[in-house]
């Protein structure tokens, strides 16, 4: 199943410190789980709780290195196989980042050079990857402080030709795209008129901070109403199965959290999560009328 052909919803991202939260959340259909942090074994009872209600869970990597110049370990994609078939899950995802080069790990999420040397590891390992995979697989553009230079593509344009070349899915994450326009001095709304749209099978909303006049998308904080904004214009083009919320660290009070699940909702005229009202619900796997 194409994780383009599945309703999501909203959604938000599975963390042991508010696991009690997620669960507790009446109309949830979707949520994201660090695939590193999945024992396919023996997962967390509270994810095979979301399964057991419907509930569809994504594993999301974060130790791929899929834009690096070596191929990817095997023993990482076997894992990542392993989570989807112990959640059920109907795809997974990674970034279009790497994070080791010749043994060293970076400990970040580092941005791939946009030439045509970095488009083709970036193919070969997606390639590799999706052989070993038992569903689709989607790629997620960073955030990022810097930019490579000599570039050959526009982000755009990067991305487009990655996804024909591959076919994988776009994890476009509004946050990442509203923080790379804001440190670039560029308008998101014109990345958003450029990216193939009808490749996206979720995204990522969150906050982030100013520090030394950079924006830094850290999780950490309340989504923006610039963010929010965003959502909105993505869903007046076209709007994706799933927009989840993420949040690392300072987990604020559950209201608030239950307030940017809703400000969330509002914005892209999905049903609300926090509130069980099954006659408008979105299931995970009812597929989207086009």
């Amino acid at each position: 199943m194409g994780g383009a052909d599945v309703r999501l919803g909203v959604g938000i991202g599975w963390r042991p410190e508010i696991a009690g939260f997620v669960g507790a959340l009446p109309g949830l259909r979707f949520a994201e789980v660090i695939a590193e942090s999945v024992h396919p074994a023996d997962p967390a009872p509270e994810l095979l709780a979301l399964r057991g209600r419907g509930a569809a869970v994504v594993p999301h990597g974060v130790r791929l290195s899929l834009g690096g110049a070596e191929p990817v370990a095997a023993e990482r994609v076997a894992h990542l196989a392993a989570c989807a078939e112990a959640l059920g899950a109907p795809l997974v995802s990674e970034h279009v980042a790497f994070v080791r080069a010749g043994g060293v790990e970076a400990g970040h999420l580092l941005p791939v050079p946009r030439t045509r040397a970095g488009l083709d590891a970036l193919t070969a390992n997606i390639r590799r990857t999706q052989a070993e995979l038992p569903v689709p697989l989607a790629v997620e553009p960073i955030a990022t402080l810097f930019d490579w230079p000599d570039a050959e593509y526009t982000e755009a344009d990067f991305l487009t030709e990655l996804l024909e070349r591959t076919g994988a899915l776009l994890l476009l994450d509004v946050a990442n795209v509203y923080a790379n326009a804001r440190n670039r001095g560029e308008d998101p709304v014109r990345l958003l008129d450029r990216l193939p749209l009808d490749r996206v099978a979720y995204c990522h909303v969150a906050g982030g901070s100013e520090e030394g006049g950079r924006y830094h998308d850290t999780h950490a904080a309340a989504v923006p109403a610039e963010v929010l904004d965003l959502v909105g214009e993505l869903c007046a083009r076209h709007r994706p199965p799933g927009l989840l919320l993420e949040r690392d660290g300072r987990y604020p009070p559950a209201a608030e959290l239950r307030a940017e699940l809703d400000a969330i909702a509002a914005a892209s005229g999905l049903a609300h999560v926090t509130r069980a009202d099954p006659a408008h619900e979105p299931m995970a796997h009812e597929p989207v009328r086009r």
